[in-house]
């Protein structure tokens, strides 16, 4: 039997409630295909400061490095807003990515057919759209040194630098291109090379990487155009290449086409063969114990899991279809509840996916 051994860390809030779902799923999947997933909990974010005082402790990180994958729930509760910033849970998400090496981030963008009313745009704007944003996870403003707050000329003067090595820029554009060449073999690379130096060189390395993938329509936009473009005409873009503090504003931006932050899954990949899997919404711990939290963006992120950690496509698809069964069938949990439809808790959602796959 093919063992796997994945880092479960479900971290804050409503996260233990949709990890418990993912898990759910990828047992099932187990059992129908004989494959054994081990899964290690460890702890992230607020829970691993009130037991270890800090948000990413050194066994967690053990943990992750000695698994296959990683699967993440979320991190953050109110209760720790009045924590200093280094130990804030937050922290822990950009420490992982650090010391992992998690450089990719692969966020899509889907409008499911059952779900086209939910979008805040009219259906024919929406209908169809179908995007994968490629977004450097490791480097930019949110990394760049110095960064601090100051007295400068008698006042206080705060700056963080956004800054970006050329070999840090290929090897984001690889993975965007390699991912283009899979889908349609369309990318579009989003920068600020009219105003920003750092984006200038953005732009100048991915049309050299562009050489070596012939097949791939390249196209540049600025960030505020990208901005608008995806609101007023979201099915021209297929995947989309940005750097760190752009990818994390667009993503956002473009996770609400579907009409719920539930939906959507993540990927965070590494040049080392480990990766990251997450649910692209937060913690929700107003939500925490209710089992109304919509799960199918964590079953999602396994089901990426399944395709770009241990290459099970099939698999991989085998969970995006019984997710698509669901919706089709009518269950809905409380964020996507349409009229006419059968509302379902985060655990019953989790058990109408798996008997999809167990069908």
């Amino acid at each position: 039997m093919t063992k796997y051994n994945i880092a479960l860390l479900a971290g804050d809030g409503t996260g233990k409630e949709v990890t418990d779902e993912a898990v759910k799923v990828l047992n099932a999947v187990g059992e129908k295909y004989s494959i054994d997933f081990d899964f290690e909990p460890a702890l992230i974010g607020g829970c691993a400061y009130d037991v270890h005082k800090t948000p990413l402790p050194q066994e967690t990180l053990d943990i992750a490095k000695k698994s296959d994958a990683v699967l993440l729930g979320a991190v953050g509760d109110w209760k720790y807003d009045t924590l200093p910033p280094e130990v804030r849970p937050e922290r822990a998400l950009l420490g992982i990515r650090k010391e992992l090496n998690l450089f990719a981030n692969l966020r899509p963008a889907i409008v499911y057919p059952e779900l086209t009313q939910l979008s805040p745009l009219k259906e024919e704007y929406v209908s169809g759209t179908d995007i994968l944003i490629v977004r450097e996870l490791t480097g930019d403003v949110y990394f760049g040194t110095p960064k601090g707050i100051e007295e400068k000329n008698g006042e206080k003067f705060g700056y963080n630098n956004m800054c970006y090595f050329e070999s840090e820029i290929r090897r984001i554009a690889h993975v965007a291109f390699q991912v283009a060449m899979q889908r349609n073999k369309k990318l579009c690379s989003v920068d600020k090379a009219n105003v920003l130096d750092v984006s200038r060189l953005w732009r100048e390395i991915v049309a050299d990487v562009s050489k070596e993938y012939p097949e791939v329509e390249l196209s540049n936009m600025y960030v505020d155009n990208a901005a608008m473009q995806i609101i007023r005409n979201p099915k021209q873009f297929d995947v989309v290449l940005t750097g760190n503090i752009f990818g994390d504003i667009l993503s956002d931006e473009a996770s609400m086409l579907s009409g719920s932050l539930g939906l959507l899954p993540s990927a965070s990949l590494s040049d080392n063969n480990l990766a990251m899997y997450e649910p692209i919404h937060g913690s929700a711990p107003d939500l925490k114990g209710q089992n109304v939290v919509n799960p199918i963006a964590t079953i999602l992120s396994a089901a990426m899991m399944l395709k770009y950690s241990f290459k099970m496509d099939v698999q991989s698809d085998e969970i995006t279809m019984a997710v698509r069964k669901a919706l089709k069938d009518g269950y809905r949990t409380a964020d996507i509840m349409q009229n006419g439809m059968q509302k379902v808790g985060t655990s019953q959602m989790g058990d109408v996916i798996k008997s999809n796959i167990l069908a």
